[in-house]
């Protein structure tokens, strides 16, 4: 019986230092890996409640095979990678991070519209005319 709660005990211990471990290296793999403008940050130091951040992800579809999905969320998943900047976070899960290392996070309004939007992807290879999808680079 002893021994049971035990091992139970540590199981829960090394859950919870793993997953601390595994955040704390999303975050410095981010940092490293995607750039946010001035820009983005003031619209979202603007629109974000106190526990919300921007989240950026990738799916399949879109004009040229993939697109950017931009929305605020509140929860935050074991795989994701999380930055921070003067106070906001914007949170991407690893898989997407893969598509979009290297690229700069940006806010752009014009008359038309206003859109956070990703620039200067470095693994796209081909994108419609209006940023929102892309296609691939393959080596």
């Amino acid at each position: 019986m002893i021994f049971a709660v035990v091992r139970n005990l540590q199981k829960c211990y090394k859950s919870i230092t793993v997953s601390e471990s595994v955040r704390k290296f999303s975050t410095e793999f981010a940092e490293n890996d995607l750039k946010v403008t001035e820009g983005c940050v003031e619209r979202l130091q603007v629109i974000c409640d106190k526990d919300e951040f921007l989240r950026l992800s990738v799916e399949s579809g879109g004009c040229s095979g993939f697109q950017y999905k931009f929305e605020l969320d509140k929860t935050i998943s074991k795989d994701d990678c999380i930055f921070e900047k003067k106070g906001i976070k914007i949170v991407v899960d690893t898989t997407s991070l893969n598509y979009v290392k290297g690229s700069t996070i940006d806010y752009e309004q014009q008359l038309i519209r206003a859109a956070f939007k990703l620039i200067g992807n470095p693994k796209a290879q081909d994108g419609c005319s209006c940023g929102a999808s892309f296609s691939i680079k393959v080596d």
